[in-house]
Parts: structure tokens; C-alpha cells; sequence
């Protein structure tokens, strides 16, 4: 029997795995799956630059490698799902005291609007580097986005979520597409949603205006 070759998808937090992982591995059953949780967002840590993200997703893959006993041959595709959080809306950036972060689809109001214009800055570039690395290791590599973020992309709620609520939503939307893996992919390339065109146009349109803070994704082109 030939083994499974390996299909490795990095996503920000546990919620996220849980609300599509099971989509995920139905539609790639004849692959293994295996998720990176990154717990944070490494396209906006300063501690992630240009010059070394490719290594970090690298290492992320090697660890799978090492905790599964795979070989580099064993893996054939990485699918990195990330949010904007509007990193690429930069002149919408509103000035509200008392106000950490919060997200709109035509403004972000912060209490400190140099530190997300730093932010925004950085995590473009790094967004702007991953787009258009096409194989990391050999591996070919895609990161799809979530716009203004999967919560708001999948429930259609631009808010703040505690990790509980993360969970209970997750879990909802989880049970709501078990089975239903062809239901979730008519879900995600609605219209409402889904960004048209290529993978190439589909960055180019998420990079201009408010597009960033706006509910798109192009998620749906990982089942193309």
C-alpha cells in the first residue's frame, strides 16, 4: 500500500483548526493532513522579518517532520491561512482614546495610531513576501487570506472574540459542515466572500482601498 503523501496547513490559533480542519481533511482524504498552530500571527511578529519568515515556516515544517517521522519527499503542498487584520488599509486609521484596536470595514480606531501604522507596515511586507514565495524547501507553497479575519470571513462578525467565544463558534461551524464538505466550499466562493480571479489578482485586489478591512477571502482557491 503506497503511504499518504503529506498536506501541512498553518493557521493562527486552535479555533481556526477547529472550525475547518474537519472540512479540510475530508476534501484531502487521500492525503494526510497536518496542522501547524502557530498560536499567534507570525506575519505580524517583530521577531519575523522578510528576510528569515520563509525559514520560520521551514522550521515549522521540520518540526511536523521530526514529531511524525516524515520525510522531506513526503510532503507535496503547505496551505498557510492568515487574517489582514487591514494591514493594507493605511489611510483609514482613526484616532480613539480608550479604544486598543478595533476593526470596521471603512476604519480602524486605535488609542495609538503610529503603532498600528508601524504594524500594518510590517506585516504587509511580510504578507507581500510569503504571496509570492511559491516553494518553501521545494514544497510549494500558497497563503491564502482572511479579510478583516476567518471570524469575520466565516461568520460574517467584524469584532473582538474572547478565545471562549472563538471556541463556541468554531465548534458550531465545525458541526454545522461536518459531512458537508461541498456545501462549505459553495459557502466560501459566494460571491459575499470569495475574491475572483487568479491567485496573483486575488492579492492584487486585497492590497488596494479598504479591501483589507472588507469580509473577503480567497480561501476557495484552495479547492481549485
Amino acid at each position: 500500500m503506497t503511504e499518504k503523501k503529506v498536506i501541512v496547513v498553518i493557521v493562527e490559533g486552535p479555533s481556526d483548526e477547529n472550525a475547518i480542519g474537519g472540512v479540510l481533511k475530508e476534501y484531502f482524504c487521500s492525503e494526510e493532513v497536518q496542522f501547524a498552530v502557530v498560536h499567534g500571527d507570525i506575519t505580524s511578529d517583530y521577531q519575523t522579518t522578510v528576510s528569515n519568515v520563509v525559514e520560520k515556516i521551514n522550521e515549522l515544517i521540520k518540526g511536523i517532520s521530526r514529531r511524525y517521522g516524515y520525510r522531506k519527499e513526503d510532503f507535496i503542498r503547505i496551505i498557510h491561512i492568515a487574517d489582514t487584520d487591514g494591514t493594507f488599509a493605511n489611510d483609514c486609521i482613526v484616532e480613539c482614546k480608550n479604544v486598543v484596536l478595533q476593526y470596521y470595514e471603512d476604519r480602524i480606531e486605535t488609542s495609538n495610531v503610529e503603532a498600528v501604522q508601524k504594524r500594518n507596515r510590517h506585516k504587509s511586507e511580510i504578507m507581500f513576501k510569503l504571496y509570492k514565495t511559491g516553494k518553501i524547501n521545494g514544497i510549494r507553497y500558497r497563503l491564502y487570506f482572511n479579510s478583516c479575519n476567518l471570524e469575520h470571513v466565516l461568520y460574517n462578525e467584524l469584532k473582538s472574540f474572547s478565545k471562549e467565544e472563538k471556541e463556541i463558534m468554531s465548534d458550531e461551524f465545525a458541526e454545522k459542515y461536518e459531512g458537508k464538505t461541498k456545501e462549505f466550499i459553495e459557502y466560501i466562493s459566494d460571491s459575499n466572500v470569495a475574491v475572483l480571479g487568479t491567485y496573483k489578482e486575488t492579492w492584487e485586489f486585497i492590497q488596494k482601498d479598504n479591501n483589507s478591512l472588507c469580509r473577503n477571502s480567497n480561501m476557495h482557491l484552495i479547492f481549485k
